[in-house]
């Protein structure tokens, strides 16, 4: 018999886990010995928070990140096929979505392991649900370039896409680049686009605002620079 591979969300900023976690999601992690994290330091100040049945020092933490080559993956994935329960952890939000955890859950998805997501925190549902955009057909597009021609060519492609299909447009950018791809969006845009800036869901200094292009260059740029932001767009 395999192991069971949870997907846990982790909260998307410095708030405890009981506030966005749900008491059987606390549950499920607390008896866990086996997780893989994206970064131990972290993940260890999570899970004292989250509360463990086994002290800190005897958990099992192994880290998959950008840098993991696929090779390391099977040697992560082992401790399910011995038959111990794993405990895959984000950074921030749900794993395997804009994460690499992804990689281990369709490996897992090979090797017949089962995978359970547990209830928690997305940033990009949460911003869709707040955004009024179309909620029946939209894309995550993750990252756009950072080189300014390229990233301009790409948001005129998103709009038009979006245009042609009724679709909005999920992406974000580096915190301390918000600043730079917000203007750039006003830039590439045309002014009846609508775009909503989602800043800081399920923080203290949540903000979440739709307006058309045209409307956003007659209001002072929102304070985004260096929070976590996700940009939403709809022709």
């Amino acid at each position: 018999m395999t192991g069971t591979l949870y997907l846990i969300p982790v909260p998307l900023g410095p708030t405890p886990p009981q506030d966005s976690l749900t008491p059987a999601v606390l549950a499920t992690i607390r008896p866990l010995s086996h997780f893989i994290v994206e970064q131990a330091k972290t993940a260890r100040a999570f899970l004292k928070a989250a509360g463990t049945d086994k002290p800190l020092q005897e958990l099992q933490l192994s880290e998959l990140n950008e840098h993991t080559k696929a090779d390391a993956l099977s040697e992560l994935l082992a401790p399910l096929l011995a038959g111990n329960d794993v405990g895959l952890l984000s950074e921030a939000g749900c794993p395997a979505v804009a994460d690499p955890g992804a990689n281990l859950v369709a490996l897992a998805q090979q090797e017949n392991v089962r995978v359970v997501p547990l209830i928690g925190p997305s940033s990009l549902l949460l911003a869709l649900m707040a955004s009024g955009l179309n909620g029946q057909r939209f894309a995550f597009q993750g990252y756009l370039p950072a080189k300014e021609g390229e990233r301009t060519k790409t948001l005129r492609d998103l709009e038009s896409e979006s245009r042609k299909r009724r679709q909005t447009q999920l992406f974000i950018e580096t915190p301390y680049r918000n600043r730079a791809m917000f203007e750039a969006i006003l830039t590439s845009c045309q002014p009846g686009t609508r775009l909503t800036v989602a800043t800081d869901l399920t923080l203290p200094g949540e903000m979440v605002h739709t307006l058309s292009i045209q409307q956003w260059k007659k209001r002072t740029p929102p304070d985004i620079e260096r929070r976590p932001t996700v940009f939403l767009l709809l022709a």
